[in-house]
């Protein structure tokens, strides 16, 4: 453990809570200052100097976080790890923004508690570089590897903003095709983990069996076939950032693993006995919804609240309004050969992409521009040259203030029906085929089965 001897001010306003909190860390060699309530705290941080502060946040007189505002401002230099059994987005970003050391939730596991503190106790100084980060005029970075105006876009800036100056796990959520391996590389991009690696977790591609052997690596022998010491891809990862894709795909048998991984920042390859160390910060993604699957008893809720400390919902495609043509735009520039550089899209173009309803979202789009390049003939990428899904919009011009009006549908309704509509198009375009349909919409074969067979659909009755 690391200063044992360490001062920790411990503040909340449940009794229980407190006296068992502070009873343990003295047993663990800390030295113990209480506190009731924000103000109290603040009164004892004055006259006493104290090397880490332990939180609640649902308490009186930090409810709007004014024991963590001034805690930070006027003794940056002393970490604080949050404590809460009521936590909530907008508190648990504005905790990071102000630069806190851990986001724990109650009930909290001893030896959690423990791991935390020495990690904070031991990041001291690395900590005081990162807060040291911010630009002076308060001005938001900028983004550049996000493409967005619309007023969804500008709240998600605005996020990410904050999320950069931490070191907090991530959850990215969302539809398919939303982006969120970009966003997710901007994050890497941008934080103070940027020389390190960003190390990227398929949790779709990896076979179970093999699945701790690559997350963990292995020794020469430890399995039939293991000719040699291999690393594995999260100590590949160590100093930078770990994304895990599909992170709702991850086997149960590893999620365990995995938090095990977060509490103590070691792990031990297959094969061998003794631990590595690895410090990564992760990132994940997942287009399920986790809370339901946790509450299915098909992902753990310890391990789900450790991964999401920060939950960054990405907005659809079909909600970022005149981002639709700025990222088609910016497409054409990227796939455009040189050429054809002067290559644009005809006005008839623009309002069929605008009027459509993308149910691949950013993916769906890009192989819609992609498709639309190959196809034109001329200066102009006409509305012939799109993918046939995105003409049909032309049909439904004139119906949709009339399917607004008598539609009684919800809107997961009109996602499904719409998710049905490019499936048929997709079909239609590519006679059935399934291996170029899922190629054109930037996904599996064995992925779009399983839409094909969620929406009762034959790809055999699509064949010319």
């Amino acid at each position: 453990m690391t200063s044992p001897s360490a001062r920790i001010l411990v503040a909340d306003d449940e009794p229980l809570f407190l006296r068992t909190t502070a009873a343990l860390l003295k047993k663990a060699g800390y030295d113990c200052l209480t506190a009731t309530d924000g103000a109290s705290a603040m009164k004892l941080l004055a006259k006493e100097p104290v090397d880490l502060i332990l939180s609640d946040l649902n308490m009186p007189g930090n409810l709007k976080l004014e024991l963590l505002r001034e805690g930070r401002a006027h003794w940056p230099e002393v970490p604080v790890i949050v404590v809460t059994g009521a936590p909530s987005l907008p508190t648990a970003i504005e905790s990071v923004r102000l630069g806190i050391a851990d986001y724990l939730l109650k009930p909290v596991k001893y030896a959690d508690l423990l791991s935390a503190i020495a990690r904070a106790l031991a990041d001291r100084p690395r900590g005081a570089e990162r807060r040291a980060r911010p630009s002076a005029t308060g001005a938001r970075r900028a983004f550049p590897e996000i493409v967005g105006q619309s007023p969804p876009m500008q709240q998600l800036l605005e996020i990410l903003d904050r999320v950069v100056e931490t070191d907090a796990n991530v959850l990215l959520t969302g539809e398919s095709g939303t982006g969120k391996e970009i966003v997710a590389r901007a994050i890497h991009r941008h934080s103070r983990r940027d020389q390190g690696r960003f190390q990227v977790i398929d949790c779709t591609a990896i076979p179970e069996t093999l699945f701790e052997s690559v997350l963990f690596g292995h020794a020469k022998g430890a399995f039939t076939g293991a000719l040699k010491d291999q690393p594995g891809l999260l100590s590949q990862a160590d100093g930078g950032t770990a994304f895990f894709d599909e992170i709702g795909e991850l086997p149960q048998a590893l999620q365990a693993k995995l938090l095990r991984v977060i509490q103590e920042q070691t792990f031990t390859p297959v094969g061998k006995t003794e631990p590595v160390h690895v410090d990564a910060r992760l990132v994940c993604a997942t287009n399920r919804n986790l809370e339901l699957e946790v509450n299915a008893g098909r992902f753990r809720r310890d391990l789900f609240y450790r991964l999401a400390v920060i939950n960054v919902e990405l907005p659809p495609l079909r909600d970022r309004g005149d981002d639709v043509q700025l990222l088609a735009r910016h497409f054409l520039k990227q796939l455009a050969p040189a050429d054809r550089a002067g290559l644009e899209f005809a006005p008839e173009s623009l309002a069929l992409m605008s009027r459509y309803h993308w149910p691949g979202n950013i993916r769906e789009l890009r192989n819609a521009v992609e498709r639309g390049v190959a196809m034109a003939r001329g200066p102009r990428i006409e509305a012939t040259d799109l993918p046939v899904g995105v003409q049909f919009a032309r049909g439904q011009a004139g119906q949709t203030s009339a399917t607004k009006e008598t539609s009684g549908g919800t809107l997961a309704d009109a996602v499904v029906q719409a998710e049905r509509d490019y499936l048929v198009s997709l079909l239609r375009e590519h006679s059935g085929n399934v291996a170029n349909s899922a190629r054109h919409a930037g996904m599996s074969r064995q992925g779009l089965h399983k839409l094909l067979k969620k929406h009762n659909l034959d790809a055999a009755t699509y064949r010319k």
